[in-house]
């Protein structure tokens, strides 16, 4: 049976996104610590089925799913959080900014109107503040960055494993839009900020894996260029 997933280095995976889950899907990541596993994001929600599968044909049970963390509010990345809570208590985690546009199901603030849906309300189990939270698994630590622009909670998360720095940074392109409470301004600080980490692999939320690290920067500088 075919696996549909990617592994990106020792013990990181691409498991859902638009070419292998759903189309409505944003890129789905898996992380395996020996203390569990953590997800970054979880699509628009109409493929929790096939995430679960494509954990266990990996050799991992869900259950052992220790939090998930949104990059942001919208609906491609958030979609399936409501069923692994439910599911397997996966703990919720997304930045303070963001949480209320969850707890309330805001139909705009998560985008899901545009994609002609709702999402329910739903418990944060762990809302991200500040500029910067570290998460600590055994000697291996996800650092979690506030990177406002796209929406005020949007965060980037980046790991340094295998002598690498894998690099989380979710919908670096935008779109900006006032309904998003978008801020091209604070967006462009951000940008400078993921710029500064010298990351070696961006695992981006829509066009895929780059790497080595000249093409992460220039991925990141050229979207720089085009909001100038």
């Amino acid at each position: 049976m075919r696996v549909n997933t990617e592994e990106i280095i020792s013990g990181v995976y691409l498991i859902g996104g638009s070419n292998l889950t759903s189309s409505d899907d944003a890129a789905v990541y898996l992380i395996d610590f020996k203390e569990g596993l953590v997800m970054i994001d979880a699509g628009a929600g109409n493929s929790s089925s096939q995430l679960v599968r494509n954990i266990e044909m990996l050799g991992f049970n869900p259950a052992d799913l220790s939090c998930l963390i949104l990059t942001h509010c919208h609906i491609d990345h958030i979609g399936s959080a409501p069923f692994f809570q439910k599911q397997y208590g996966t703990k919720i985690m997304i930045h303070e900014r963001d949480a209320g546009a969850l707890e309330k199901g805001d139909s705009l603030k998560t985008a899901a109107s545009w994609y002609g849906t709702t999402f329910p309300p739903m418990t944060v189990d762990r809302k991200l503040q500040g500029a910067e939270e570290v998460l600590n698994f055994g000697s291996e630590r996800l650092i979690c960055l506030h990177t406002p622009g796209h929406t005020p909670g949007s965060i980037s998360l980046y790991l340094d494993r295998g002598g690498k720095r894998i690099l989380f940074g979710q919908d670096i392109h935008g779109p900006f839009h006032k309904a998003f409470g978008s801020d091209i301004a604070q967006w462009k600080k951000s940008m400078q900020k993921l710029l500064q980490l010298d990351a070696d692999i961006l695992c981006e939320g829509h066009f895929g894996i780059f790497q080595p690290g000249q093409r992460v920067r220039a991925y990141i500088e050229r979207y720089l260029e085009e909001y100038e």
